[in-house]
């Protein structure tokens, strides 16, 4: 069994966030911005990272001036610590609320799935074969 320590895994996956694996409602609100390579990478990186841990998704939704501006994806940790290496992505006050553990969905995502494969395939090149998806 292989293992990486935290730091080596976040360094993995900031290595690896791009404009085609951001989210593509934040490329049409926000564009890619590499001086802010977390936006749009919740979602999929909360999978990688259960893929390593397991444990529970965690979903909650984003305000900004007490609108809702969608959803962010963390992760907790078996052990209950939550673990969440896209937070740095909200640098304008945003506020995170409602969080709720959530299941994954088994199989293909149905959206991002495309985008899932090859962060983790960039993942993989950087720190070695990663643990099949936890379902």
């Amino acid at each position: 069994m292989i293992t990486w320590s935290l730091l080596t895994i976040d360094q993995a996956l900031r290595a690896s966030w791009a404009a085609d694996t951001c989210s593509p409602d934040d490329l049409e609100r926000h564009g890619w911005q590499p001086d802010n390579p977390a936006l749009g990478h919740c979602d999929i990186t909360a999978l990688i990272v259960h893929d390593i841990f397991g444990g529970d998704l965690v979903v909650g939704k984003v305000y900004h001036l007490a609108e809702q501006q969608g959803f962010h994806w963390w992760n907790r940790l078996p052990n209950g610590v939550e673990l969440d290496l896209t937070r740095k992505q909200f640098q304008q006050g945003q506020t995170i609320a409602e969080a709720r553990a959530v299941a994954r969905p088994p199989g293909p995502l149905p959206r991002r799935w495309e985008e899932y494969l090859l962060l983790r395939q960039r993942v993989t090149a950087r720190l070695g074969d990663l643990p099949e998806p936890a379902v």
